[in-house]
């Protein structure tokens, strides 16, 4: 398991992840991002913003970097930076398949991808990603499964899936949607010939969206490592944006909103790796400050009181408009 490495690692950032969601292409969803990025986001101020984020994280002990197929030219820009690195052994490298990025660097796409779980996708896609990251990929997870996925069914897939872990690739994936614990339940009962195919599983979880919590409990005693992404809410329990209860909590313990909401996550005995979607270095620097926030009892009872219904919390997220 390439998560071993973690284990081994001393640095309280250690168990926090950047995902390149947010830099990998010019348009994403979350909130505040036209202050986030440069005023030209060209293809090389992307690349030249996703390295200085890379090299910021790895110089403060975060050991995680996630990408995807869909999140422009995340894959690309990683692969740039690893090649100038290859010393580093002491990283762990994730990717994702089964979204195809449509909107062609553009931020007012009609589309800006498109879903497919396909085995043709999987081939496809698994030929383009070996082409830029080789080797140097430990983790290829299938991209927002939901319990409708095909993925969770179809044989031949969980074949070919197989053997790439045979080969020494660790297999995830990861969900979304308002029956995540539905999904993560699924995929936990997919074995081939036997064995458990899935050694990762990569939810959404935070202050306003608990419900999968139960099932990324029983992932992790299955032997899964947990990988926890949009901590933030996409942005809506970052300072401008956070509700007051979590910028009461905030000030109480002189840090940010975000370090405050990434806290809560890194408590949960299940959570493996909590992904920061920063965009900024500032904006990562405080994430960090996540690993030594202590929250009393009665803290976490107030942030309690933010957590929203599932299909009202995924509703709204599906409202937050491509910026």
């Amino acid at each position: 398991m390439p998560f071993a490495r973690l284990a081994a690692a001393t640095t309280p950032t250690c168990h926090i992840g950047l995902g390149l969601a947010a830099v990998g292409r010019p348009g994403y969803i979350n909130l505040g991002r036209d202050e986030d990025l440069p005023p030209e986001r060209t293809v090389d101020a992307l690349r030249e913003r996703t390295h200085e984020l890379l090299d910021a994280a790895y110089a403060q002990g975060v050991r995680y970097f996630d990408a995807a197929r869909s999140y422009g030219r995340s894959e690309e820009f990683l692969a740039d930076w690893l090649k100038d690195r290859p010393g580093l052994d002491d990283i762990v490298i994730g990717s994702k398949w089964g979204y195809t990025y449509t909107a062609d660097w553009s931020t007012d796409a009609e589309t800006h991808e498109v879903k497919d779980h396909t085995l043709a996708t999987y081939e496809r896609q698994r030929a383009e990603t070996d082409a830029l990251l080789g080797d140097r990929l430990d983790l290829y997870q299938i991209h927002s499964v939901t319990p409708d996925s095909p993925a969770l069914t179809d044989k031949e897939l969980h074949a070919k899936l197989a053997e790439a872990a045979a080969q020494g690739l660790t297999i995830g994936f990861s969900t979304s949607g308002p029956a995540q614990a539905d999904a993560i339940r699924a995929a936990l009962a997919v074995t081939v010939d036997g064995e458990p195919l899935f050694r990762t599983v990569q939810s959404t979880y935070n202050a306003l969206e608990t419900s999968a919590a139960p099932a990324l409990a029983e992932a992790h005693d299955a032997g899964l490592t947990v990988i926890v992404k949009e901590g933030m809410a996409n942005g809506r329990l970052a300072g401008p944006h956070a509700p007051d209860v979590l910028k009461e909590l905030a000030e109480q313990t002189g840090l940010g909103c975000d370090a405050v909401a990434l806290a809560v996550i890194l408590r949960q005995p299940w959570a493996g790796v909590v992904l920061s979607g920063a965009a900024t270095t500032n904006q990562l620097a405080s994430n960090l400050h996540a690993a030594v926030v202590d929250l009393d009892d009665d803290q976490l009872t107030r942030l309690a009181t933010l957590v929203e219904e599932p299909r009202a919390y995924w509703e709204r997220r599906g409202q937050l408009p491509w910026h």
